[in-house]
Formats: structure tokens, sequence, C-alpha cells
């Protein structure tokens, strides 16, 4: 809800303006950074800006060393640091608590007397950036040098809350440019108008089908089946609006100062098969979980069950990334099996290469399926298993 409150607006429209007038590139980088600073702590509170100062540091430090160790430690603080702030009352519920309840409490009340009152603001997307940026100059990238540009880099308030999530090298060669040559025009109005459908997605739509839901779905079993699946629809169309509205004042907020954030959604749903909906939806995400987990892990390059566990194991992080409960790890796994029957569905004799001329000759099926599958998937991903499962069976009976 950050970027629809009165304050986010009075600070964005002051900040820009004065980035724009600004002379000299290093009094705009200056002020971006004390204007990000001041955002951040706006929001996350001192308790929620002390951790993320510390992975700074840790961070910043480890790459100018250069040394492939200092990185992975680096790394490894990251994802402790992540695993700890967002998971750690879920992990001591998953492994813990049905060893020994009295044991888990011990530990659950240990971790509540060191922890803020909730997670550092974005500590999902600092960990991926960070870990992202590490990775990289371990394997021989040139790390950021000046502080004050990793600064930028690590707390950009445009996509602190939920993303883009960037790639430092095309993030700090944008940032240069924004410094040194005031944005044209066409930049400001473009960035202007997507932060205006942005605001038109969050606030008119998804806002609006939230309320609809809301009063809807807890009668969801007592509804028409036509009512059953227009809440279904509704929630689709919600969390896309939702999350691409936020994605579209990110990317618009930077633009009017002429930085370019990457883009993160491109029409999914219309894509045609799941992995075409992957390379559609969230794609900033998509691309870090392919290159820093799917493909350390092995990719495709070893034969076919192997290419179908890593996917699985992927996209069951990509699922608890979203946060601390198992319907997001069914809803990750979910999309693992889907995207492993995608991609060997043809080798199945008779009905694989069957299948695979029906959806050549008559795409709008295959789009219908796959439009099909991520809608119910949407069902894991705002509900208990139990509770998605008995929606998604009311769907199909009357």
């Amino acid at each position: 809800m950050i970027f629809t409150t009165y304050w986010f607006l009075a600070f964005a429209l002051l900040v820009i303006v004065v980035f724009r007038w600004l002379p000299t590139p290093k009094a705009r980088l200056v002020w971006l950074g004390l204007g990000c600073v001041l955002f951040h702590y706006h929001f996350a509170g001192p308790a929620g800006v002390l951790p993320i100062i510390v992975l700074m540091v840790v961070t910043f430090a480890a790459g100018r060393t250069r040394n492939p160790l200092a990185c992975v430690a680096a790394m490894v603080a990251c994802g402790l640091a992540l695993c700890f702030y967002k998971y750690v009352f879920f992990l001591i519920g998953a492994a813990v608590a049905p060893i020994s309840a009295g044991l888990a409490t011990r530990f659950a009340k240990d971790a509540q007397s060191v922890m803020p009152g909730a997670p550092p603001l974005g500590i999902s997307f600092f960990a991926f950036e960070f870990v992202h940026y590490l990775e990289e100059v371990r394997r021989g990238g040139e790390p950021i040098r000046n502080p004050l540009k990793f600064l930028l880099f690590a707390i950009f308030f445009p996509s602190l809350v939920a993303g883009p999530i960037k790639r430092y090298s095309q993030f700090l060669p944008s940032l240069d440019q924004a410094a040194h040559q005031t944005a044209p025009a066409a930049d400001v109005a473009t960035g202007v108008a997507r932060m205006a459908l942005g605001y038109f997605k969050k606030v008119l739509i998804a806002d609006t089908c939230t309320a609809y839901i809301d009063h809807n779905q807890p009668s969801f079993a007592a509804a028409s089946l036509w009512g059953r699946w227009l809440i279904l629809a509704l929630i689709a169309v919600r969390i896309l609006m939702d999350f691409s509205g936020y994605s579209d004042i990110a990317i618009g907020c930077a633009q009017t100062m002429g930085i370019r954030l990457p883009e993160n959604f491109y029409w999914p749903y219309a894509a045609r098969n799941l992995r075409e909906f992957w390379q559609r939806w969230h794609m900033s995400l998509t691309s870090w979980i392919r290159d820093y987990i799917y493909i350390p892990l092995g990719g495709n390059r070893h034969g076919v069950a192997r290419r179908a566990l890593n996917g699985l194991i992927a996209f069951a992080l990509c699922g608890l990334w979203h946060g601390p409960a198992w319907n997001f790890v069914a809803w990750g796994v979910y999309h693992g099996a889907g995207l492993a029957v995608c991609s060997t569905y043809r080798r199945v004799p008779v009905a694989g290469p069957v299948l695979g001329a029906l959806f050549g000759k008559e795409p709008v099926v295959a789009w219908l399926l796959t439009l099909l599958f991520t809608w119910l998937g949407w069902l894991l991903f705002f509900y208990p298993v139990s509770d998605a499962w008995n929606m998604a069976r009311l769907l199909f009976v009357r």
C-alpha cells in the first residue's frame, strides 16, 4: 500500500523535481541517495533499517575484495538473514515443532526477542539483489566501488517495495546517464503516464476486485457455478492488476528521472503454454530463479528426470519466496510440475504427438488450457491448500 499513500506521492514529486533541477551529476546522486534513505527509514523504521545496513556493508565490502570466498560468505549471510527475518517461525513450526513442541516454543520466544515488529522492508528483494551482485562479482564481474552508487543500487526507492529485481550491470549505466543528462520531456511524459496506468490498475481495478472477492468468497460454496467462476476470474485479474500496477508505478517513477528499470509483466494471460507464461509473468523474478537456482542445480543438462526435479526445487523456492506458508510452496510445486509436463508431454506415445498437433493447429485451445491452469493455481496462492482444493472442486460441480 506504500505507493498509494499521499506521503509517497508528495515525496516522489519532490525527489523527481529536485533531481531534474540540480545542475551537477554529484548533486543529483547525493540528493537521490538522501531521498532513498529517507524513504527507507520512513517506512521501515530504525529496527527495519539496521539489518539492511549490516547486509549492505557486508555485501559492499565482500564485493570490493573480489575474493570468491568472501563473496560466497556474504551470500550465505544474505540467505541466512532472509531465512531468519522472514521464515524463522515457519521453519521452527515445520522442522522443530513435530519433534518437540516445548523446544519449538523456546526457539520461537528467543527469535521473537530479537525480531523487529515486522520483517525488514523489502528483505526478499534485498537478499536476491545482493546475491545476484555477489555471484556476478565472484564470476569475474566488476564490483561497485563507489559507496553512493552501491547505496542507490541497494535502496533505490521506486523498486524497494515490490521490485522489479534489478541487475546492477544494467542499473548503474542507466543511473550514470540520468545523473549526467537531464531526461527529455518525452521520458517524463511517458513515466507519468506509466505511473497513472499503475494507479488505475491498482486502485480502480485491483481494489475493486478485492472488495467483491472479500464480500463474496466466504459464501463461495453457496454461489452459483457462474458466480464461483466469476470469483476465480476476479482473483486472477486482481493479482495481475495489483502486481503489475505496482511495477508500472515503480518503472514510471524511475523513468521520470531518466532511470530504466527492467520490465516485469508482458501480457502473461496471453501465453499459450506455461513456459511462455513464466516468460511474461514477474519476469525479473523468473530470470533470477533461472540464473541463480535452476541453472546452478543443473538446469536441463542432465536428462528429463533431473530437469523435472530441478524445476520442482526451483519453483518450490519461488513459491516460498512469496511468503512463509505451505500454500506458497504448494503453488510453486504446482507450477514446477506443470512446467515439467509442458516440456515433456510430446514424448508420450500417441497422445503426445496428437496433443502437440492440436495445440499447433488450434492455439486457442492451448491458450485456454494455460489460462485455466494458471487461474486455478491462484487458489493455492491465496488460500490454504485444503480450502484451495475445495474451491477448485466446486468450480466443476453444481
